[in-house]
């Protein structure tokens, strides 16, 4: 006969068994929407410099051509911190990695506010640049930490902050500058971003497991523990080994390219045509235009509900028709600016929606390797950012706007013609 005491102690742990074991609630939606912040705060970090440079110029009296690097320098940061920083998040614990990358980035702000030379601003800003990448860690920190069932709207939410952020950041930076000088942009943002370290470390939890079997841990857990003691060295070599290894990796990463590529080319020579006549809008004018796209990220959170239905390639391919469609009210722009408000509105509501659904579709593949998949993805992403901004323009000077529209359009085409050819297979 059993004792109580032995019944009990029994019961006790059936019951912690079956708690270790049932799923997590997931990540709330407050905590989400903290990530959402956190990721648009970090991006912006990049983008803050494209309509002060003339006000950075004069400051530290250095001629156009040299404040040009600026960009290239924060971008190189950013490519960098892709390839050097994400894949960490494999290894040691994201929400201690996000706290200190934002923490750094802290410093790396403040360092370019109060930067006395022009050598010195140049360096925090590609040291800014570096460290703008924590809001990739802090995509693959929402995914391990949302219920499998819910991830998609989880990733979606987050990945949303991502494009407010760059959208709004211009318009921002715009109008501080113009209020109280570039300078104080940054001191805005390292109050801000540092305000962000604090509450993610205080509000958000740790991440853990959540497996539906015992099996399942122990092989999540084996991975885990595999991946953990990798070199650092093999770690970021991995991440082109995924490419090998991962069909889906590849699939998604050139749709990343084609799509982010597309989406550049519209973006880049815009101001050219929207400041010259007729239209001869102003700075500030132009950057509000940044408020047209972010509405376009109302298709992040939809795709991630729809891809937790079961909808993701139809979401997919939905974005990458709206996306070929833009380019009609684009190629407009000459009768209204209103044609192309609504091309920004649509090609960024498709772009956003193709790449929720990449993030999804990802996440799935290799749990322990979340954050290298997403370093792989983003590189192609870079990548496509800065062929479309190169192209575009060369096709701007060279043959006009409706060249560009030509070149946007035939862009998207071949990442829709892409996507039916591998969903066909």
């Amino acid at each position: 006969m059993t004792s109580p005491t032995r019944a009990t102690a029994a019961t006790a742990a059936t019951a912690a068994t079956a708690a270790a074991e049932a799923p997590s609630r997931g990540l709330r939606p407050a905590a989400a929407w903290l990530l959402s912040v956190a990721c648009g705060l970090a991006v912006a970090n990049v983008y803050y410099s494209q309509p002060l440079l003339d006000l950075i110029a004069a400051d530290y009296g250095i001629d156009p051509a040299t404040i040009g690097l600026v960009g290239t320098l924060t971008q190189t940061g950013y490519a960098l911190g892709l390839l050097l920083l994400v894949p960490l998040g494999d290894r040691v614990n994201r929400r201690t990695l996000t706290t200190a990358q934002l923490g750094l980035s802290v410093l790396a702000l403040a360092a370019v506010a109060l930067a006395p030379s022009a050598l010195l601003m140049l360096a925090a800003m590609a040291a800014v640049g570096v460290l703008a990448v924590v809001a990739q860690v802090v995509v693959a920190y929402a995914a391990s930490l949302a219920a499998p069932a819910d991830r998609g709207r989880v990733v979606g939410t987050v990945t949303s902050g991502i494009v407010v952020g760059i959208l709004l950041a211009r318009t921002v930076a715009g109008t501080i500058g113009d209020l109280a000088g570039w300078r104080a942009v940054y001191v805005v943002s390292a109050v801000a971003t540092g305000a962000m370290a604090l509450a993610v470390a205080v509000v958000l939890p740790a991440e853990r497991h959540r497996p539906s079997a015992q099996t399942e841990q122990t092989e999540q857990t084996s991975q885990t523990s595999q991946t953990a003691r990798i070199s650092y060295p093999r770690l970021i070599g991995s991440v082109f080994t995924l490419f090998a290894e991962e069909p889906v990796l590849r699939a998604r990463a050139v749709l990343a390219l084609l799509t982010f590529t597309s989406i550049t080319v519209l973006l880049t020579p815009m101001v050219l045509p929207l400041a010259a006549p007729p239209f001869s809008l102003s700075h500030t004018q132009i950057g509000l235009f940044g408020l047209a796209g972010a509405a376009g990220a109302l298709g992040a959170g939809h795709a991630g509900r729809q891809a937790d239905r079961g909808r993701a390639e139809r979401t997919a391919g939905i974005g990458l028709l709206a996306m070929l469609a833009a380019w009609i009210p684009a190629a407009l722009l000459p009768h209204s600016v209103w044609w192309l408000v609504l091309a920004m509105v649509v090609i960024d509501y498709g772009l956003q929606s193709v790449h929720v659904v990449n993030q999804h579709l990802l996440y799935q593949v290799r749990p322990e390797a979340q954050s290298r998949l997403t370093a792989g993805y983003m590189l192609l992403y870079s990548a496509g950012c800065a062929a479309g901004a190169i192209g575009s323009t060369v096709v701007y000077e060279r043959w006009g706007w409706t060249a560009v529209c030509l070149l946007g359009a035939a862009t998207s085409l071949a990442a829709l013609l892409y996507w039916l050819a591998r969903k066909q297979n």
